[in-house]
């Protein structure tokens, strides 16, 4: 280990307490490294709007976790994204090995690791998830566009979800188990004022059916056992149910290591300690009565705190100089939403595309670019067509490496409009059908620097499989709106861009929506190798990799 790098603190989970515990260490003047195997943001990034964060009322969920991740990097706190998942807290000196085979070294650990969406149960669930089943609502809500939707829940994302999803679905009924939700009445409010959306108490969903899509719906109430049946409305394909009853803690890595109550949740003291020395917890990730954001903050800040005292004392104890530099950086590279993006449904765009904030951050990332890109349009007489042509020409002008090239295209073999990446007049293999816009603007500006610039690190052993890989065409289908699709849609890109046998096309499933009923998709992120089964949801590069060899091998 001697050759190794020993961070003062390493924090595992980049949601609001693992940020937060991050910027306090980084203030601290720490070496601080946060890793996160997911999405940068945590559940915050699936709320629409939060309502209830002091100064900065009615903000977008990702839009406040951009704003947070931005600071935290500002202070030279590096953001790795690594799935933690072997930990070794033995001794002065803790290591985590991450899915990428990494390991890394800390005096003190904090974990953040917070929580996932429960699931209800009911027969079906599992089967219709993607196919009517979803569990959010800002990245799968546009999808039931002009259709009837049901939220199982009674807290507070029920009733928030409740009225975003009204955007798009012609009715919402909440299912509540209870006589009443079970939230603060201003919160209720949000569902129980809102035209389109019923209420139905004592209420659960026994059973789930269809074929290709959700179809049927079986509800019982749960004081007289009396079942009824609801059946898809006359002229609708399906409707959906969005779940949201509670999380259940992302703590199965440390059953035997750390302790924790019945339901798995991590016991600390008030400082965070947990039961072994220099290691910690902060967030929904702990026992406590309250998980909200400002909760989970205080609990990064609080963690921080009491690692920052633990790191000191035991480097006086060890005769370890004290180096107090503070160090400044700008946001690396290759995180999730690392551009700023606009969260509001999709209208017909006139004027710019870009705001300041953007034009500064790709600025930043194409000023790193060493050899030019051409982003190659190929069109045809639509509306669409001229606004991606508007949309890539206000990016192109960013940087002198990049051209635009233009084709009149009528075959009905490729989706139309579509914007490609080229090197040295070759095709990379990075595609976008659709404009690359809202969350994807992420995934543009990641695909050129991945082609035009040094690209995203990826581990050496990774890396070997991925130019092993036989021909794979990767289709991922997105939603503008959805904060998980970027990170999949960049890894693939990223899997594409050193592999000249792959290719990986990004897909607006709301500008195809022939795509969408051909391959039954009601959730995204959707992946799809080589015309095979739909991958539905966020999948590290290690899953993505290991389904692109099993897809070859077909």
């Amino acid at each position: 280990m001697s050759d190794q790098h020993i961070y003062d603190l390493v924090v595992i989970g980049a949601g609001p307490a693992g940020l937060t515990a991050g910027l306090y260490a980084g203030r601290a003047t720490m070496d601080t490294l946060i890793l996160e195997g997911e999405n940068v943001g945590g559940q915050v990034t699936t709320t629409s709007i939060v309502a209830n964060y002091p100064a900065v009322a009615n903000v977008d969920g990702t839009q406040l976790m951009n704003q947070w991740q931005e600071q935290v990097a500002a202070l030279g706190v590096e953001i790795a994204h690594d799935q933690a998942v072997k930990f070794d807290f033995n001794g002065d000196v803790k290591t985590i090995t991450g899915q990428s085979g990494k390991e890394y070294y800390a005096r003190a650990v904090i974990i953040a690791t917070g929580a996932s969406p429960r699931k209800v149960g009911f027969t079906g669930e599992d089967e219709f998830r993607g196919r009517g089943v979803a569990y959010c609502s800002t990245c799968d809500g546009e999808l039931f566009t002009g259709l009837q939707v049901f939220v199982v829940g009674g807290g507070y994302a029920a009733a928030e979800e409740a009225d975003y999803l009204t955007r798009f679905a012609k009715h919402v009924t909440v299912l509540v188990r209870a006589d009443k939700f079970h939230c603060p009445p201003l919160v209720a409010a949000k569902a129980l004022n809102n035209p389109k959306v019923s209420v139905q108490y004592h209420t659960e969903v026994k059973a789930v059916d269809g074929d290709d899509y959700l179809t049927t719906a079986t509800l019982v109430n749960n004081q007289t056992g009396k079942e009824k049946v609801y059946h898809v409305d006359d002229g609708d394909r399906t409707f959906g149910i969005f779940v949201y009853v509670g999380t259940k803690p992302a703590t199965k890595p440390f059953a035997g290591l750390l302790a924790m109550d019945d339901r798995g949740y991590l016991k600390t003291d008030a400082d965070g300690k947990t039961n072994v020395p220099g290691v910690y917890a902060a967030g929904d990730v702990i026992v406590k009565d309250l998980r909200q954001i400002v909760t989970a903050a205080a609990d990064g800040a609080t963690a921080a705190t009491a690692a920052e005292k633990y790191i000191t004392a035991q480097k006086e104890r060890l005769g370890i100089p004290i180096h107090r530099e503070v160090k400044r950086s700008a946001q690396p590279v290759g995180q999730t939403s690392q551009v700023a993006a606009d969260q509001q449904p999709a209208q017909p765009h006139s004027g710019k595309w870009l705001t300041a904030d953007i034009v500064a951050q790709l600025k930043a990332v194409f000023g790193r670019l060493t050899k030019p890109v051409t982003l190659q349009l190929l069109e045809n007489h639509t509306q669409h067509s001229q606004e991606l042509d508007s949309f890539v020409n206000e990016v192109a002008q960013y940087s002198d490496l990049l051209t635009v090239e233009r084709h009149e295209i009528t075959s009905d073999d490729v989706l139309l409009p579509q914007l490609r990446l080229l090197v040295d007049g070759q095709d990379t293999g990075l595609h976008y059908a659709g404009i690359p816009s809202g969350h994807e603007m992420s995934s543009l500006v990641l695909g050129i620097y991945n082609v035009g610039g040094p690209g995203q690190d990826v581990p050496t052993e990774l890396r070997e499989r991925i130019t092993k890989l036989p021909r794979v065409e990767i289709q991922i289908g997105v939603s503008l709106t959805c904060h998980f699709c970027p990170d999949v849609v960049a890894a693939c890109q990223r899997i594409a861009s050193l592999n000249p046998q792959v290719s990986a096309t990004m897909i607006d499933l709301g500008e195809f929506p022939d795509l969408r009923e051909q391959r039954k998709i009601m959730s995204v992120p959707a992946t799809i190798m080589n015309d095979g089964p739909v991958i539905f949801g966020s999948q590290t590069m290690e899953q993505l990799v290991a389904a692109a060899e099993q897809a070859g091998q077909h």
